[in-house]
């Protein structure tokens, strides 16, 4: 299929696309994606029955039973990604890919909030940053879009580099380094490298990219590639967004002196800090007003299991179990520290460590034994041999965890659920 001819039917169904019948509302284009488990092309007469405009196949069969609704294409994904590539390349607006072991959501929602004080602003839709979603953030930005905002997860090495082939970003943010993703990256080294696609990427087009100068990864990079860079930090006055933390309550507040301006997040943990100065530092960037970037920052509250804070009863919750790895578990911890009273951590297990599962898992829990909290409970088969040695409660799902939260009628207390999206902890509190 000439792309020439498919971008004028993706015009003609309103730029709506969609890979799920059970979204179509009438007038899409419909890309019959294969999986593991599933064959797309199975659903694409249903997509038609609802109201699709047109259902892209490569079953040849399919396409010859449907007839003129069906386009038939030797690979579906391909073809998505393809199409996606053809439309960016007719985008005359700034793009921001934003990547990182931990954050890249939470930086990439304030950023959003940021840019569109001032700007008409697309971005990534919940967590669609992989080999599918990203192309689908593409294609549903409009000719009144002014800048768009395009968040890429990874777990392996030259995947940042794929996505980069058709998003070509001009500016970019690696919001950390950390031990995220280690079995299939290789180690920490496979993660610096895997992640620098990115700043490689932007460099190749001659871009910018935004960057955090307390990392001395990220410092470095930014030399060794000679990228044109603009940096924040929490120490150095120098840099072009300078902000310091308040330790006001259990939300994040950060002064910025240039502007003698106290800015109040919603998010609490220190660990949020870069994440807030990431946003605030584009939005400067972008000549957006400071008291639009502080509106921005202040209105947006975390959610889907992200840094929130949530009162039920006495207890204070910290539901940070979207996902979980050793370094976003660590920063959890020493958050939890930082409150008063009596705490529980309910940590539920890391996944996609590969080989450095047993030592990660242990490094964890013997971090939760020196930090003196009331009680631990841990997790997950992976937690179960520290449990023990710790002498930690162990739960094998969040089903015992919640039956053993129950028997220890907490009172008054601060509590962490921080885990791996397939514990599932935040089923504790619903």
């Amino acid at each position: 299929m000439d792309l020439e001819i498919l971008y004028k039917y993706y015009l003609e169904c309103r730029q709506i696309v969609t890979t799920d019948t059970r979204k179509i509302k009438g007038g899409e284009i419909y890309f019959a994606l294969r999986g593991d488990n599933f064959d797309g092309n199975l659903f694409a007469e249903d997509a038609i029955k609802k109201g699709a405009k047109y259902v892209i196949v490569d079953d040849k069969d399919i396409a010859n039973k449907i007839g003129s609704q069906a386009i038939l294409v030797t690979d579906v994904l391909r073809t998505l990604q393809e199409l996606a590539k053809f439309h960016r390349l007719r985008l005359n607006i700034p793009i921001i890919a934003i990547t990182g072991s931990n954050g890249k959501t939470t930086t990439k929602e304030l950023l959003y909030n940021v840019l569109s004080q001032k700007f008409k602003t697309a971005y990534t839709k919940g967590n669609l940053n992989n080999h599918i979603g990203i192309p689908l953030t593409l294609l549903d930005i409009r000719p009144t879009d002014e800048i768009s905002i395009v968040e890429m997860g990874a777990n392996h090495q030259k995947e940042i580099a794929s996505y980069c082939n058709y998003v070509l970003p001009n500016y970019g943010i690696i919001t950390n380094f950390g031990k995220a993703h280690l079995e299939g990256f290789g180690g920490i080294e496979g993660v610096i490298k895997g992640k620098s696609e990115l700043f490689e990427d932007i460099k190749e087009r001659s871009g910018i990219v935004f960057f955090n100068r307390n990392d001395s990864t990220a410092l470095n990079k930014v030399k060794d590639i000679n990228l044109k860079a603009f940096d924040y930090s929490i120490n150095d006055p120098n840099s072009f967004v300078y902000g310091k933390e308040i330790f006001k309550n259990e939300k994040v507040t950060i002064e910025i002196p240039e502007w003698n301006l106290e800015i109040k997040s919603n998010l609490t943990g220190s660990y949020n800090v870069n994440n807030i100065l990431a946003a605030i530092c584009v939005g400067k960037f972008f000549e957006i007003d400071k008291m639009q970037i502080k509106n921005g920052i202040e209105s947006y509250f975390p959610n889907n299991s992200r840094s929130q804070i949530q009162s039920i009863g006495n207890n204070t919750w910290i539901l940070d179990a979207y996902n979980a790895n050793p370094s976003s578990m660590e920063a959890a911890l020493r958050n939890l520290e930082t409150f008063k009273g009596p705490k529980l951590a309910i940590l539920g297990a890391m996944m996609e460590l590969g080989e450095f599962s047993e030592n990660e898992h242990y490094r964890i829990a013997e971090l939760a034994s020196k930090s003196h909290f009331e009680n631990v409970i841990l997790v997950g088969e992976y937690f179960k041999d520290a449990a023990g040695q710790f002498g930690f409660q162990y739960a094998e799902n969040n089903i015992e965890a919640k039956q053993l939260f129950e028997k220890l009628k907490i009172d008054h207390y601060t509590i962490l659920l921080k885990g791996s999206r397939s514990i599932a902890l935040e089923k504790l509190i619903t």
